[in-house]
């Protein structure tokens, strides 16, 4: 049983622990998908893009805001194509045809101008999306428009007797489209705006170009004709992108509006976990005294009656079940202990009672306090133990138990005549590990989540007889874990078992070198 000095001779046990200092606690839990947010979220925004496109009046109320707010933003380059246009005219039919023609026109852009203004004054807010509420319909607008179609449609009709035919309907045309591009520009997001404004014309146009058959004007009035069917499907395409863009604004401020819904109630419902788990492991790091008091008496007094100090007990029958019930309560008395050190470790009230001290001893401490239990079940404990290694920074009963509970472990869990190998040693990161391999049984792979979660016992656990509470192993990690160190379980089934601690490079101490004082 006496350690043996050296380099490891097991060439395996470089295979086994290639070990760096990162901390990975979380190792043999089972990950999480990756791709579970995305699924949740792109549920989510098809459930409200359903909603949206139920939302009819909300698109159309965002709609003629958007056109008011086109409108307001033109209002003031508005009057220029008009008038420019009523001075061309002036030059064919004088200046008092061209002024009257010139403030009607003007005249029905106030009069949309004016809706516009009065669209912004009743603008409101209204769970967080900007409403139009007493905009009940578009009806307003395309009167407005249809009056300035009108005005436009008139411009074509006027004639100028002492003018050249071809130079009067080139300054039409110019004009006329010129007109129908910029309500199709301007009043795009107002559906069916350039038909319904400029249906007089296309019929006062048909008409005429019926009625006078003369070439070149036919040519132009079709061009003219052709024009409002062709800026009213750039109106409508300039709208459904004015569509796409609201419903997806609206999509994305309920779904941000619902990602913080869940936020807060996923936060509450951590905060009311964690103040839980708070309140039951505080409830039980206080109970140590409660407990104990009662299972000290009933452990001393049941040792007195089996010592038979005060005299025999008589039958024989008696010391048997005095037999029983002293292993019953020093069983309960472990649990106990175990339940409370890892909830004061949950509960942040495990302080640390640090100094240098020497791991190997403190493994070769630990080995012989198991090595009775291990020569009942003929198991053999090796123990491989690295030179040279200096002293840790860490918590002497803290690194007992952790090397306690490791090696209990191996020794419940390994069939008799089997072997235990016990190591210490450098980690590749220039910190210090102590490991545990066994050839027991081993572990499944899918069960070693739930041997490493508090009361978790395995399938091998369960059908063997020295069964236990299942805190052992997350009593090792949470000290581990104290100690900014790493713990790494692996194990293959009818293989056995590997377990180690690994603790960082910052917690070795440095040896420095002796040096003569002058």
């Amino acid at each position: 049983m006496s350690p043996r000095t050296g380099p490891v001779p097991d060439p395996m046990s470089l295979a086994l622990y290639p070990i760096d200092d990162r901390t990975d606690l979380g190792r043999a839990r089972k990950p999480r998908s990756k791709h579970a947010g995305s699924k949740v979220v792109r549920s989510a925004r098809q459930n409200l893009k359903r909603h949206s496109r139920r939302n009819a009046s909300f698109i159309e109320a965002e709609l003629l805001v958007q056109h008011a707010a086109q409108l307001r933003a033109a209002s003031i380059i508005l009057p220029a194509p008009v008038i420019l246009a009523g001075f061309g005219l002036s030059i064919f039919t004088g200046a008092t045809v061209a002024a009257a023609w010139t403030l009607a026109t003007l005249g029905a852009y106030l009069i949309i101008v004016i809706l516009a203004r009065r669209a912004d004054t009743g603008t409101q807010e209204s769970d967080g999306f900007t409403k139009a509420p007493h905009i009940a319909h578009a009806l307003p607008f395309l009167a407005g428009h249809t009056f300035a179609g009108l005005c436009w449609s008139a411009l074509a009709f006027l004639e100028c007797p002492g003018c050249t035919a071809i130079r009067f309907e080139l300054f039409h045309f110019a004009a006329l489209v010129l007109a129908i591009a910029m309500t199709a520009m301007i009043s795009s997001t107002l559906r069916f705006v350039v038909l319904i404004a400029f249906s007089p014309l296309v019929v006062g146009l048909s008409l005429d170009a019926f009625a006078n058959p003369d070439k070149m004007s036919v040519a132009m009035q079709g061009v003219v004709i052709g024009a409002v069917p062709f800026f009213a499907f750039v109106a409508e395409a300039l709208r459904r992108g004015a569509v796409a863009r609201i419903r997806h604004q609206a999509e994305k401020d309920e779904l941000i509006s619902e990602l913080e819904r869940s936020r807060i109630l996923s936060d509450e419902a951590r905060r009311r976990a964690e103040d839980a788990n708070r309140a039951k492991s505080q409830f039980l790091a206080t109970m140590s005294h409660e407990l104990r008091t009662p299972l000290n008496a009933i452990l001393g007094f049941s040792e007195v009656m089996m010592n038979e100090i005060f005299g025999p007990l008589g039958s024989p029958n008696y010391k048997e079940y005095l037999t029983d019930i002293h292993s019953s309560g020093k069983h309960l008395l472990g649990v106990i202990n175990e339940i409370l050190d890892l909830s004061r470790v949950e509960a942040g009230q495990y302080a640390l009672n640090e100094e240098a001290v020497d791991l190997s001893r403190i493994a070769a401490d630990c080995a012989s306090t198991v090595r009775l239990r291990a020569e009942d079940k003929r198991i053999a404990i090796q123990m491989h133990f690295e030179e040279g290694l200096p002293a840790l920074w860490g918590d002497e009963r803290a690194l007992r138990q952790i090397v306690l509970n490791l090696l209990s472990n191996a020794v419940k869990f390994t069939p008799k005549s089997g072997e235990i190998i016990l190591r210490v040693g450098w980690t590749a990161g220039g910190g210090q590990y102590v490991g545990v391999s066994d050839n027991g049984a081993g572990i499944p792979q899918d069960e070693i989540p739930t041997v490493l979660a508090s009361f978790g016992q395995g399938s091998n656990a369960i059908k063997n007889a020295e069964q236990g509470t299942g805190l052992g192993l997350p009593i090792v990690q949470a000290l581990v874990k104290l100690h900014d160190g790493q713990f790494e379980l692996s194990s293959r089934e009818g293989k056995g078992t590997d377990v180690i601690a690994i603790f960082p490079q910052s917690r070795v101490l440095e040896v420095m070198p002796a040096f003569d004082v002058v």
